[in-house]
Order: C-alpha cells, then structure tokens, then sequence
C-alpha cells in the first residue's frame, strides 16, 4: 500500500489562494449577472383593469345613456319650530300694583280684550281720576268758550276776551285726550271709560290685565299676590299657534340654492304627514356659531302638533330649474379612500371605471358635475358584481 507524500507548507498556502481567487471571480460573474440588461420581473400593475363579462353574465347589467336633464335641488337640513313672530305678543305689566285674580290658565284661548287678570293698582285709580277730572275741566271750559263766542258776536266782550276762552277750551280738550289715552294705554276697556267719563262709581283700583290678540295663552309666569311693576314685569304671552315659524340652518354653497317662494316640508319624525310650508326669509349674515345662514319656512299648525323649540327635519325644494347629468344613487360605488366612481361600458365592451365627483342630491339621483359627458354609458345595476369581478 502505496502513502501519499506530504504537501511542502508553501504549496498548501498557494493552493489557498488560487481557491480564495477562484471564490472572487465566482461572485463576480454573479455580479455582473444581475446586472444584465435582462429587466427584473415586476409586480403586478395596481391599475384596476376593465372587466369582461360573458354573455350570460351581462343579461344582470343594467345600463344607462347619460344626458342632460333639467332638475330642482332638494336641501334637506334640520329646524327649530318658533311661534310666528307676527301673530305673538309678550305682555308686560301695563301698570304697577298686586296681582288680586288670574283668570286664565295655561294652553286656553283667548279673544282680543278678553281680561286676563286683574290687579289692585294705584296707577289705574290714578288715571281714572285724572280722565274725569280733565272730563269735568274740558265740559267747563268748551261751556265758556261757546258762551264768550256768542257775546263776542253781539260785540258784549273784546276780542281778546273770546281769544283767551277759546285757547282755554282747546288746553283742556287737549288735557282730557291725553288722559284717555293713559287709559287705553292702562288696557281699560271702553265700557268702563265711559262709566268713568259719566262720573258714574268704579272699581276702586282695580286694574284689569286684557289680550292684546287673539290666541292661547302659552306662558304666564305671573301669581295672585305679585308685585307687579309697570312696563318691566312679564304677565302672559299669547300667541296664535295654527301658523309658526321653522328656522332652518342652510349651509355653504346651499344657501344660493334657497329663495324666499320655495317649496318646504317639515317633518317631525313621528311617523306622521309631513307639513307643507313655503320659505318666507333667507336670513342675511352667517351665525359665527354654527357658520349657517338661518332660513324661515312658514308652516301651517292646524292642530297644534308643532311646538315652541320642536327640532323638526326640513326639506326645501327650489323653483327654479336646472339642467345637469344625473344618475341613479346606485349606480355609485366607493373606493378604499371613499372617493365615488361609476362603471362605464369600454368601445371594445369591457366595463371601465371611472371616478366622478358627486353634486347635489335630488330625490333618488345625484348630480354628476365632474367625470361624465353625454352618451356615456353608465352600469345603474350590477355595479356591485363588476366591483367583486375586478377586484379578483
């Protein structure tokens, strides 16, 4: 059995070179492989590709030509129910004194005139003496004058005389306005002006409290035995609730959308019939609060259902036409970014998608003012399938 003869020391370490150089040149090569004109493979494109459909696929698309059509916008905001501020009225004290009777409640109606309540006050006594006094005063001096005109005819008194008498009668028919116009200001009514003015006895100072309008009493933050001060305290507030008032918040571009003669309907969320009503203001600033201008709609409230402070939903319907592209709500889809698109059919037939922007809604369409020209085809349904058949 033949040995191997040893290696010299110097021959092993040259043939670790020559392996180490080898070891080099092999990365090279590697190197320079991949950097080859050979492209690296790619992924896939993110590009959503068009959908192709067979034959018996497309029987479930339903498509829609698109093409200008005239429209009304439809704004649907929320409301505050108010009382009509025409046909309200806050009653104040109209004189001072203490509440004796209060003759009506809460939720009852009221005629105009009608006494409300009735007070122990020192004004209204004062008044009423006053007015009979400027009565008694007036009924004097007009007796002079007509006397001192006769005898200044027949030349028995100077003229200056008969001018003295009659400025004197004028002073106090002057004075005895005045003093019934208090009373009228005190709410007496004219039964009692005229027992006053005929000097015939009445309720010592007693003051009665009378509605302004007709309607129902909707607050009466007032008791028997009250201080009442004249001009300050509130009594009553009436109010004619079978017509009020829906102050609507109407936001950014809408706001040029709405005009005094729309179209409204209130609806308080009962399940019940909408109130037809029409906008009757559109306010002029911007509340700093909410940032939106406050719209009146006038509603009919037959039955009272409508009630101060009531939050109402409103939808306000404009008179005047306007010609856009629309399309069926269901014919949007929405991406991963929430952006709306729509399906189109492709010349070769394949279904595109296509991004839009979204304008006003009315009724079941939107408004397409981006993204759509006339004669496109739009999928209004089935886009949901080609959505699912693209994403595979």
């Amino acid at each position: 059995m033949s040995m191997s003869k040893p290696m010299h020391p110097g021959a092993a370490r040259i043939r670790r070179l020559r392996i180490a150089c080898l070891s080099i040149v092999a990365l090279a090569i590697a190197g320079l492989a991949g950097c080859s004109g050979k492209p690296a493979p790619t992924q896939a494109s993110s590009r959503p590709h068009n959908v192709t459909l067979t034959r018996e696929q497309q029987r479930s698309i339903q498509v829609a030509t698109v093409a200008p059509a005239k429209y009304r916008t439809t704004i649907t905001t929320t409301g505050v129910v108010h009382f009509d501020h025409n046909r309200a009225s806050d009653l104040l004290a109209p004189f001072s004194g203490a509440v004796t009777r209060v003759l009506v409640t809460l939720g009852q109606h009221v005629a105009r005139g009608q006494a409300l309540a009735e007070v122990a006050s020192p004004d209204f006594a004062m008044a009423a003496g006053a007015y009979r006094k400027a009565v008694l005063a007036a009924s004097a001096a007009d007796a002079v004058a007509t006397n001192d005109r006769a005898l200044y005819a027949h030349q028995a008194i100077s003229q200056r005389e008969n001018a003295s008498a009659q400025a004197d009668a004028a002073s106090a028919d002057a004075e005895r306005a005045a003093a019934l116009q208090t009373l009228v200001a005190l709410h007496m009514d004219p039964k009692t002006i005229a027992e006053v003015r005929a000097g015939k006895p009445v309720a010592h100072g007693l003051g009665v409290i009378r509605a302004p309008i007709a309607g129902t009493v909707v607050a009466k933050p007032i008791a028997p035995g009250q201080t009442l001060a004249a001009g300050a305290t509130p009594c009553f507030t009436i109010a004619d609730t079978s017509r009020m008032w829906v102050m609507a918040e109407v936001f950014g571009a809408d706001v040029a959308r709405v005009q005094t003669g729309d179209a409204a309907s209130v609806d308080t969320g009962d399940g019940g019939q909408p109130f037809a009503g029409s906008v009757t203001n559109v306010g002029a600033v911007v509340d700093p609060a909410t940032r939106a201008v406050n719209v009146r709609v006038l509603v009919d409230n037959p039955h009272g259902v409508l009630k101060q402070q009531m939050y109402v939903t409103v939808h306000i319907r404009s008179h005047e036409n306007y010609t856009g592209l629309l399309i069926p709500v269901g014919a949007v889809l929405r991406n991963d970014e929430d952006l709306p698109f729509v399906y189109l059919v492709a010349p070769d037939g394949s279904y595109a998608r296509r991004p839009i922007t979204l304008g006003t809604r009315t009724g079941d369409r939107y408004v397409v003012p981006q993204g759509l020209h006339p004669g496109n085809k739009v999928v209004v349904d089935g886009s949901i399938f080609l959505n699912f058949m693209q994403s595979q």
